[in-house]
């Protein structure tokens, strides 16, 4: 299997790729990359372009309702918007339809995500646990379901491969797990060789981004920094860009 490195690595000829790390629930830093993101399509005005945003839109932030109002919004507006799911995203959807309260939602930043939609998440014991999930039930609007429901686990342009985790080490691009796309750490990160296009992922947050040969990593960890970042690829060019806010939700 043959593989790209990310100095070689080429986006397609005219198109400007922004891929936007891990956002959880933070409206304010996500509105203000888009801005920003408008700005430079503004001034530059490329032949075309994609703004890939890489999963977990919810949990941890103060407003994951909003996140994902805006992206109904962004993706209704203009198709060049792309949001992908993350495990988090995954994790919500699962909580609605079970409420495990050792879930990932229960216990990893749902409380905040509940929150914005003006619902305590009562974990307790079951009754209030029983109780606050049929009020959230009730309060998240079936179009934010429809919308999380129908993420695409990944998107490809060009020498770049995009999703939320990262992949399979030599498994084909097509035949991967969706688990794997959301979930997989160790055996992605540690591994030394190409794959047949570079990743770009978030899913694991470090204090900066993280480019390597094979793959590069923009979560970091808005949550705790308050930086939002994302990679910018335009033909064989590649540079980052971040903003940042105050720290206003959980690690």
């Amino acid at each position: 299997m043959t593989g790209v490195h990310f100095l070689d690595a080429r986006g397609p000829e005219g198109m400007r790729i922004y891929a936007i790390g891990d956002t959880h629930g933070h409206l304010e830093l996500l509105a203000e990359m888009h801005a920003r993101i408008a700005q430079e399509i503004i001034r530059d005005r490329p032949a075309d372009w994609r703004i890939i945003h890489l999963g977990d839109l919810v949990d941890r932030g103060p407003d994951s309702r909003g996140v994902i109002e805006l992206l109904i919004a962004a993706t209704a507006r203009d198709s060049r918007n792309i949001v992908l799911t993350g495990n988090h995203d995954v994790g919500f959807l699962d909580f609605l339809a079970n409420p495990d309260p050792e879930g990932l939602f229960a216990r990893f930043g749902g409380v905040e995500t509940a929150s914005s939609y003006g619902v305590s998440l009562g974990l307790d014991n079951v009754t209030s646990l029983q109780a606050s999930h049929a009020q959230l039930v009730r309060a998240v609007p079936e179009s934010h379901v429809r919308f999380l429901r129908g993420l695409p686990y990944s998107a490809s342009f060009g020498d770049f491969f995009f999703c939320h985790a990262g992949v399979r080490p030599e498994v084909p691009l097509e035949r991967q797990d969706p688990q794997d796309l959301i979930w997989i750490r160790k055996e992605f990160l540690n591994y030394p060789g190409l794959h047949p296009k570079v990743v770009i992922h978030g899913h694991t947050p470090q204090a900066e981004p993280e480019v390597m040969a094979n793959r590069v990593n923009v979560d970091t960890g808005v949550y705790y920094s308050g930086a939002l970042s994302a990679l910018v690829i335009d033909g064989a060019d590649k540079r980052l860009i971040s903003v940042a806010g105050p720290v206003s939700g959980r690690q």
